[in-house]
């Protein structure tokens, strides 16, 4: 799945976009189970954004797929910066109870 981007429009500043998805699914590689997550996308763009309909196909595209917690939250990270080259930008996953236990992963990075 590609990530698109457009041109930031005020590159000469340093400004924070946030995007959050509350729909994100994937699933547990050892139960088979589906995992609910928000996902909360910061970021300090550089030369780029990033476009929206494109970012929800991503996050779509992880629907299917054995993932564990903290290996989603790192890989949309990676894939995310290593695309858009931002400044600044951390990646939060909150995750639905699972047996009585809820999960936060946060994952950033401070410069490309």
């Amino acid at each position: 799945m590609s990530i698109e981007l457009f041109p930031n429009p005020a590159p000469h500043r340093e400004y924070v976009i946030t995007h959050s998805c509350s729909e994100f699914t994937s699933v547990c590689p050892k139960t088979g189970q589906p995992d609910f997550a928000t996902i909360d996308l910061e970021y300090i763009p550089a030369e780029s954004c990033i476009e929206l309909k494109s970012l929800k196909f991503y996050y779509q595209s992880f629907r299917d797929k054995g993932i564990y917690f903290e290996a989603a939250v790192n890989q949309i990270l990676d894939d995310l910066s290593s695309t858009c080259k931002p400044k600044w930008m951390r990646v939060t996953g909150s995750f639905n109870i699972r047996g009585g236990i809820s999960t936060a992963i946060v994952a950033e990075i401070e410069s490309f």
